[in-house]
This record gives structure tokens, C-alpha cells and sequence, in this order.
């Protein structure tokens, strides 16, 4: 079981771990009305990957909360011209542990629950992206996890001004990895190519879905290392921004060059179809 904190009452007790070391995740889900794009799939996430930081939550627990969001927040951030669309913030932490790293043995999970307006939804015929001078690190122990630790991030979203919408990040040996708030996929002679899971600091929902999705319809996928040629040269036939909430957004410009833009893609994701 947890304690259930509303971000609207206050958020998070004084001592939280997650305010204080970062000890903890987060789900941010795109809702239409009473229903989310990928709700189960959220949910699992944050179940497993608790687990992975030894944070006991339940699947059953989760939905219980996310209902009493729904009766809390749906009306009040509801946009009718996004179908209804409101953004639901689920942020679990360990709970409250005092002074050190070390956690408390008796510590009891926090679930912070808070809700916003949906953001606005980017352009079909593709957006202005950069390279981010920040460096990504992943721990192999937190690869994919979207814990609440994103200074790396946060320093790189820093870069996004003017028309820029966003950055891609690499790691130490120069591989692109993702943007501050996106999975990349890039369409190649080879297929479509994308950097391997465990190379990501977050592993994203749709770019999950995608990957199944593509493969279901026999085309190659390809998860391997992605360098700066394989974006920049004339065999990239499209890069891709994947975010669960604002979709796929294909990129037209990538550090002042021309991309080809291809607008299939978009057209695989329907959130309206993925409502749970």
C-alpha cells in the first residue's frame, strides 16, 4: 500500500526521499476524458520498475488512484478541442526516511498525484531539433527506468530556444541515445533503426508499442548503435521524436539540414484507438 498525496494539497511530506535524493519514478500519461493512451502499459511500467528499485506497488493500487483522479481532475483540465485530452502525473516515491542515503526499514511509498492541460501537439510537417552539447549517462542498473533523477536532462532542455522543439543527447562514446523528452527512430535502407533499450535512460511507451507495431506489419527494426552519419547523411529517409503523449513527431530540420518528411508514420498512432 501507499500514501496517496494530491500535488494540488501540498504534494509530498517534508523527509520525502523523492524530494530529497531523487529516490523514486514517474508516469506521465495522455487521458482523453475517463480514459488513458496506454493506461495498462503505464501501469505495468511503474509496477515492474518499482520493483526494480525495490519499491513494493501495486497494479490494482495504481488503478484505484488513477480513478479518484479521474473524478478529481478530468473536468477541470478536460480541453474540448484535444478531445477532451488532460495529462495525469503519477510520482512514486520510497517514501519518508530521514537523514542519509540509507533507506528506512519500515518506509512506506508516497504516490503523488497531479494533473495539467494538454500541451500543444506539434506540426505534421515536422519540427527544428538540434544536438545537445549535455552528455547522457546510464547506469546499466537504471537503464529504461523513468526515475525522478533527470538533471541530465533538464541541463539539455536548457539548449531548446526559439523554433527549436527539441535536443538529442549521447552518450560517452558519441552515440546518439534520445532527446529530453523523446525516443528517436530514424528510417533506413536497413529499415527502421533505433538505439537498443538498454542504452536508453528512459524506455519509452510508445516507442515500445512502435517497434511491436512495425514488426507486426513486416517491416525491419533494427535496434542497434546510432551515430550522427546515420542521421545527417542522405540514406537517412526520416528521423522520428516518440513520445507518448504529444505521438510521433517527424523532425524537418536537424541542426540547420533538411530531412526528408514522410507523415506514414504518424498515421500508425491514433491515440483515440489506444484509450483504456
Amino acid at each position: 500500500m501507499f500514501n496517496l498525496c494530491w500535488a494540488d494539497e501540498g504534494g509530498l511530506p517534508a523527509g520525502d526521499r523523492g524530494a530529497a535524493y531523487g529516490d523514486g519514478l514517474f508516469e506521465t500519461i495522455s487521458m482523453r476524458g475517463d480514459r488513458g493512451v496506454f493506461l495498462a502499459r503505464h501501469l505495468d511500467r511503474m509496477v515492474r520498475d518499482a520493483g526494480r528499485l525495490g519499491i513494493p506497488i501495486a497494479f490494482t493500487d495504481l488503478r484505484k488512484a488513477c480513478a479518484a483522479a479521474v473524478s478529481r481532475y478530468a473536468d477541470r483540465y478536460a480541453n474540448p478541442q484535444a478531445d477532451g485530452g488532460w495529462v495525469l502525473k503519477l510520482t512514486l516515491t520510497r517514501g519518508k526516511g530521514g537523514r542519509g542515503y540509507q533507506p528506512g526499514p519500515r518506509s512506506c511509498p508516497n504516490l503523488m498525484v497531479s494533473a495539467g492541460a494538454m500541451p500543444a501537439i506539434p506540426i505534421v510537417t515536422g519540427v527544428a531539433a538540434d544536438f545537445s552539447r549535455v552528455p547522457l549517462t546510464v547506469n546499466p542498473l537504471l537503464a529504461g527506468i523513468k526515475s525522478l533523477n533527470r538533471l541530465e536532462q533538464v541541463m539539455a532542455a536548457r539548449e531548446i530556444e526559439g523554433d527549436l522543439f527539441e535536443v538529442i543527447m549521447s552518450d560517452s562514446a558519441g552515440n546518439l541515445v534520445e532527446g529530453t523528452r523523446t525516443n528517436l527512430l530514424i528510417k533506413a535502407p536497413e529499415g527502421w533503426v533505433t538505439p537498443p533499450a538498454k542504452s536508453l535512460a528512459v524506455a519509452g511507451i510508445l516507442r515500445q508499442w512502435m517497434l511491436e507495431r512495425l514488426r507486426a506489419r513486416g517491416e525491419m527494426v533494427v535496434e542497434r548503435a546510432v551515430s550522427i552519419a546515420d542521421v545527417m547523411g542522405s540514406h537517412c529517409l526520416g528521423l522520428y521524436l516518440l513520445n507518448s503523449v504529444i505521438g510521433v513527431v517527424p523532425v524537418r530540420c536537424l541542426a540547420g539540414e533538411n530531412l526528408p518528411v514522410d507523415g506514414g508514420l504518424a498515421t500508425i498512432f491514433n491515440p483515440l484507438d489506444l484509450l483504456e
